[in-house]
C-alpha cells in the first residue's frame, strides 16, 4: 500500500480537527460559556478579549464578564478560524484529482463554502443570544461539513478501505447502515433541542440541577423512545456481524457503532438520572458526532457501486 499522498494527509487531519472543534464547541456549551464573548467577530469590543474585568472596553456591562467563559469561547473561535484554513487546504489540494475524480474536488469546494457559511452562522447565534433553534442549525450544520470532508477523504483513499463482500450482505449493511444514520441524525436534531429546553429552564426558572431535565416533557420522550429503535438496529448490525464472521475494516467499524450507540444510551441515561453533569454532556455530544461519522462511513464502504467502480478502476 502507497503512503498517503499530501491531500489524503491533509484531508484526514481536517476530519479529525473539525471533530476536536465539535468537543470545544460542546466543552463552550457544557460550561455555560456560549456568551462568554457577547459580540462577534470581536470579543468585547477587541480582537484579542482582556483577561480582567477592569480592563473591558467602554460599553461593557462588567456582569457579563467571565474569564474563564470569555477565553474558552475566544479559543473556541480561533480553533474555528483554524479549522477554516485547513479545509481551504484541502481544496486547494484537492485539484490533484480534478480529472481523475472530480467529486473529491467539488466535495472539497463544498466543505469550504459551507464553513464560510458557518462562520457567519456562528456570528447570528451569538447575536441572537443563543436563540433556540439557531444553535440546533448550527450543530447540524458541524455535521454536514464534517461529512463532506470525510466523503472526499474516503473517495481519496476507497481503496485502502475496501472489504470483500457478496452481494446480498453487502446490500443488507447498507441499509442497515442508512437506517441506523438517519434514526441517529433525528436524535441529534432532537437531543439539541431537548438541550436548548434545559437551558430556557436553567436560565428562567430557579430550580435545582437535578429538575433541569423534564423528563415528562413530550420532546424528550420521544428522543428517549427513538434511542431504543437506534439500539435495536445496533444489535441486528451485531449479530450479523458475527453470523457472517466478517472481518478487516468492516468489522472494527460495526463493532465500533455498536459500542458508540450504547455508549449513548448510558451517557443520557446517566444525564437524566444524575441532574445533567457537564461532562456527561461533553461526552454525549461528542460521541454522538463520532458515531455520525463511523455511520456515514460505514455506509460508503458498503456502497455496491463505488466498491465495483473501485475495482474496474483498479484492473484498468
Amino acid at each position: 500500500m502507497n503512503k498517503l499522498n499530501a491531500y489524503q494527509r491533509v484531508a484526514l487531519l481536517t476530519v479529525l480537527a473539525t471533530l476536536f472543534l465539535i468537543l470545544v464547541g460542546g466543552l463552550v456549551r457544557a460550561a455555560g460559556a456560549g456568551l462568554g464573548c457577547p459580540d462577534w467577530p470581536k470579543c468585547f469590543g477587541v480582537w484579542i478579549p482582556p483577561t480582567n474585568v477592569a480592563d473591558l472596553p467602554a460599553g461593557f456591562d462588567p456582569t457579563l464578564f467571565n474569564p474563564v467563559h470569555t477565553w474558552l469561547e475566544y479559543i473556541n473561535r480561533l480553533i474555528g478560524v483554524l479549522i477554516g484554513f485547513l479545509i481551504l487546504l484541502t481544496f486547494a489540494l484537492s485539484f490533484r484529482y480534478r480529472k481523475t475524480d472530480p467529486i473529491i474536488t467539488i466535495s472539497s469546494a463544498a466543505a469550504f463554502v459551507f464553513v464560510l457559511f458557518q462562520g457567519w452562522l456562528g456570528g447570528q447565534v451569538v447575536r441572537s443570544g443563543l436563540e433556540a433553534g439557531m444553535i440546533t442549525i448550527h450543530m447540524v450544520m458541524a455535521m454536514v461539513i464534517v461529512n463532506v470532508l470525510l466523503y472526499a477523504t474516503y473517495r481519496a483513499n476507497r481503496e485502502r478501505w475496501f472489504y470483500p463482500l457478496d452481494a446480498k450482505n453487502r446490500s443488507f449493511f447498507k441499509k442497515i447502515g442508512i437506517t441506523l444514520l438517519a434514526f441517529t441524525m433525528v436524535q441529534l436534531i432532537l437531543g439539541t433541542q431537548v438541550r436548548e429546553m434545559v437551558d430556557v429552564v436553567k436560565n428562567t426558572l430557579d430550580l435545582p440541577r437535578e429538575m433541569w431535565l423534564d423528563t415528562e416533557n413530550l420532546l424528550y420522550r420521544i428522543h428517549r423512545s427513538f434511542s431504543w429503535i437506534v439500539l435495536i438496529l445496533a444489535v441486528v448490525l451485531f449479530f450479523k456481524i458475527k453470523k457472517e464472521h466478517v472481518q478487516g475494516i468492516f468489522r472494527r467499524l460495526g463493532i465500533t457503532i455498536v459500542m458508540l450507540i450504547i455508549l449513548q444510551m448510558f451517557l443520557g441515561l446517566g444525564m437524566e438520572r444524575l441532574g445533567m453533569p457537564g461532562v456527561f454532556q461533553l461526552l454525549h455530544l461528542v460521541s454522538v458526532a463520532v458515531l455520525i461519522c463511523a455511520e456515514f462511513l460505514f455506509v460508503l464502504i458498503s456502497n455496491p457501486s463505488s466498491q465495483t467502480s473501485l475495482r474496474a478502476r483498479t484492473r484498468a
